[in-house]
């Protein structure tokens, strides 16, 4: 029995075909066949090359042709402006009790500040003249403003992902996190016209750049102006590591597809029970 590679020139009885292929074909006898195991082997190897190749495909392409849905933004503007100046007034009492605890539960500031990666307005148009692009940190920086609910050494080695029961967290910090009180102080950002109330909640530019070389999806959110409460955060918890994130740019994703005013009211809406009853927070 000899042992044929590919090329071969097979017998199908009535004369021979060329047949090309990466397989080998056993002759005996002078009539050639394949062996059904290398052909199996070979479709495998194919199929799983095609198949990583059109996934890879796809995530690019979508990448590169997303665009959220329009909305008018004075329209968004208006609205988010009158609802952060009732909400300011409305949790004027709240946020003057949690500022009294916070600095008399533990030494520092009351506020804590950052700052943060905003909405990427220069993607999709090119550079006016004059315009710096030297390095892309993925959208506007920002400061953002908190209720401090960590210890003022929390990060001297650097940021770290947060976990349950983070021993970081101050006692009164526990409950403004789980009651998302430390957030309201954003509703300034939100007058600044640096965020919304609603939208994907904004990164380190530290951590922003790591996770957009993790998730080529990551940033997508940039495309809206970051907010308050989002889609992502009354359907999930604090990350707590890189397949955390990835669920949630996928409730962002789903959000800048389908945002509007009404989307909006009803995500505030759905924010009220995570405050309330410490639905997905801790």
């Amino acid at each position: 029995m000899e042992l044929a590679q590919s090329h071969s020139t097979l017998s199908n009885g009535a004369g021979t075909l060329p047949r090309q292929g990466r397989g080998r074909a056993w002759i005996s006898g002078g009539t050639a066949t394949r062996d059904p195991r290398a052909e199996i082997e070979i479709i495998r190897e194919v199929e799983q090359e095609l198949g990583m190749r059109t996934t890879a495909e796809r995530l690019a392409d979508r990448v590169a042709t997303f665009q959220p849905r329009h909305r008018d933004e004075r329209v968004t503007r208006a609205m988010n402006v009158v609802l952060a100046l009732v909400a300011l007034v409305i949790a004027a009492p709240v946020m003057l009790v949690v500022g009294i605890l916070v600095k008399l539960t533990s030494p520092g500031p009351v506020f804590y500040t950052q700052e943060r990666v905003g909405q990427d307005r220069r993607r999709g148009r090119a550079a006016p003249p004059g315009e710096r692009r030297d390095h892309d940190l993925g959208g506007r920086l920002f400061t953002i403003y908190k209720f401090r609910s960590m210890r003022v050494d929390a990060e001297l080695d650097g940021a770290v992902w947060a976990m349950k029961n983070d021993p970081r967290v101050t006692p009164i910090g526990r409950a403004l996190r789980a009651l998302r009180l430390d957030e309201l102080p954003q509703l300034f950002n939100v007058l600044k016209g640096e965020m919304n109330i609603v939208g994907p909640r904004p990164e380190r530019p530290c951590i922003f750049g790591d996770l957009r070389q993790e998730i080529r999806e990551y940033p997508l959110r940039q495309l809206a102006k970051p907010g308050i409460t989002g889609w992502a955060q009354v359907n999930h918890t604090y990350d707590t590591c890189v397949d955390d994130v990835r669920t949630k740019v996928k409730y962002d994703l789903e959000y800048l597809q389908q945002q509007g005013a009404w989307t909006d009211i009803k995500i505030m809406a759905m924010t009220v029970p995570v405050m309330l009853f410490r639905k997905s927070g801790w």
